[in-house]
């Protein structure tokens, strides 16, 4: 009896094992087929990027895309809700129209920098002042009368305009060098010579607003083809604008050659006080595991000198499209799925670390952290953030994953702590499994991470879709795992800057004022 009990046993197990296996396939085959065959990215790129724009923090753009994410869930049968983590400096951006008035009348490639104070719709207009140079911090003093009624041209000329790899394909060798050799001497000097100045470029123009200048041109090229980085005024009442470079670069020559041109800046916005900042939370709730979290993860927040296409509207699009395939397919996870769409962490990952400090219960019960920040390729990498047996989990759930979402992707384990470059770090650095989903360059860093070329039309969506459905599976496959996985980490190395034994990061204070200094 007891061997005919034993027998029954092991078949009972047997059983459950192949029904366990058949519904893993199924469920892996529909999460495919409804990411292939009934895919809404393109629709939700359009109403994120296109209808709604960019989502500078503290903007209504923001708030008007935190909602529509609320909405979104809504019709997909997921509950989501606005948790304020903060407030914010509210602006709105208006017209921006900059004009060289004088020795001909040309209008230039140029923008208001985000919380920029407005002009009057007359505009500013006055003639340009470039920087000599300075030997020390009482040369700068002594020039520094010159700007008063002037804008500052605050940035480089840039020897060429052409990026690297165009030169490396048709310049010769020693034509490439040559330039190279010479643009990295121009920028130390510059470099130099900001540094002497005393400040920084971070707020050497709140030194020229002091002084009375009346506004300020920059270009901060990207190195691509009409790419510029758009960033932050650091003005309270006079206009900063940046310039494309081949404007700037004409613009910046006249000054140098004594033709002394003028500009008109209209650059009108709203200063709309303190405004408040939400993180946008979505839930599918757990059924075995309620307070154990499969978190997916992506900011929501953008510069706003484009409409966020890659930075980070792919990655927000690729969470909310994991999220619909697997309501829709795996209705009732053992665990609880939670969507984090984080505001402000262009401005230091404030959102989520709030969410972190905010929620401790929910960091205790993390399974695993699911992010993607870094443009729209498909995920080649994906490092175990330095957890000691992040191996055994994570190769665990990429095993039920098909070759076609996989076969690029490179491991490392255990890894490092990431210390800051995307929300993941925020859990990392309190101890929960949290991984970046790290992407294909197509060209981010030149020509769509934070400039004005980062628009629906640099969409990869083969690639979206890609990590959209390996998000799914993962996310699916965390749910599904008997075991929770392990915090243990790893003995980090040695720090490579300062040669001494790394520690693992410290969660980061998270700004909840901001903007209002």
């Amino acid at each position: 009896m007891r061997k005919l009990l034993s027998l029954l046993a092991i078949t009972l197990l047997l059983y459950s094992s192949i029904i366990t296996a058949q519904t893993q396939k199924d469920i892996v085959a529909a999460i495919e087929k409804e990411g292939n065959g009934n895919s809404q990215l393109e629709q939700l790129a359009f109403e994120l990027m296109d209808l709604n724009g960019p989502r500078l923090v503290g903007t209504p753009e923001m708030k008007t895309a935190h909602d529509w994410a609320i909405n979104t869930y809504k019709k997909w049968g997921i509950s989501a809700e606005n948790q304020q983590w903060g407030t914010w400096k509210g602006w709105q951006r208006g017209i921006t129209h900059v004009d060289m008035v004088s020795p001909r009348v040309a209008s230039l490639h140029a923008t208001q920098l985000a919380w920029n104070p407005s002009t009057h719709k007359k505009g500013v207009t006055a003639s340009l002042i470039t920087l000599p140079s300075f030997s020390d911090s009482l040369a700068f003093v002594k020039w520094l009368p010159n700007v008063k009624g002037k804008i500052v041209m605050v940035s480089m000329l840039q020897p060429t305009g052409r990026p690297d790899e165009n030169w490396e394909e048709y310049a010769t060798k020693v034509s490439f060098e040559k330039m190279k050799t010479e643009r990295d001497s121009l920028e130390k000097i510059w470099r130099q010579n900001i540094s002497n100045t005393g400040y920084t470029s971070r707020n050497i123009n709140a030194a020229f607003e002091k002084a009375g200048a009346v506004g300020i041109a920059q270009s901060r090229w990207s190195e691509g083809f009409g790419a510029n980085k758009i960033f932050s005024a650091g003005t309270e009442k006079i206009p900063a604008v940046d310039i494309s470079l081949e404007d700037y670069g004409m613009l910046y020559r006249m000054v140098e050659h004594g033709v002394d041109p003028q500009i008109k800046i209209v650059a009108e916005s709203k200063d709309l006080g303190k405004v408040p900042t939400f993180n946008t939370i979505a839930t599918i709730p757990g059924t075995e595991f309620p307070d154990e979290y499969v978190i997916l993860s992506a900011h929501f927040d953008s510069w706003d000198g484009a409409t966020g296409a890659t930075d980070n509207g792919t990655g927000t699009i690729t969470m909310l499209e994991a999220a619909r395939i697997l309501k829709k397919v795996y209705p009732n996870p053992k665990r609880t799925i939670l969507i984090g769409h984080w505001g402000s962490e262009e401005q230091g990952l404030n959102g989520s670390s709030s969410f972190v400090q905010d929620h401790p219960e929910i960091v205790a019960g993390v399974q695993a952290v699911f992010n993607q920040d870094n443009g729209t390729g498909r995920v080649v990498n994906l490092s175990g953030q330095g957890f000691l047996h992040a191996y055994d989990y994570l190769g665990r759930w990429l095993e039920a994953v098909p070759e076609t979402y996989k076969n690029e992707i490179e491991t490392t384990f255990p890894g490092s702590p990431g210390r800051g470059g995307s929300d993941y770090a925020s859990f990392v650095a309190a101890g929960a499994p949290a991984f970046s989903l790290s992407s294909l360059s197509w060209d981010y860093w030149n020509y769509t991470w934070h400039t004005n070329l980062d628009t629906y039309d640099k969409i990869v969506f083969d690639d979206v879709r890609n990590n959209a459905i390996l998000t799914a599976i993962l996310t699916y496959m965390a749910c599904e795992d008997p075991e929770k996985t392990s915090r243990e980490k790893a003995v980090l190395g040695k720090d490579s800057r300062t040669g001494e034994q790394a520690t693992w990061p410290d969660p980061r204070s998270p700004k909840r004022n901001g903007g209002q200094e």
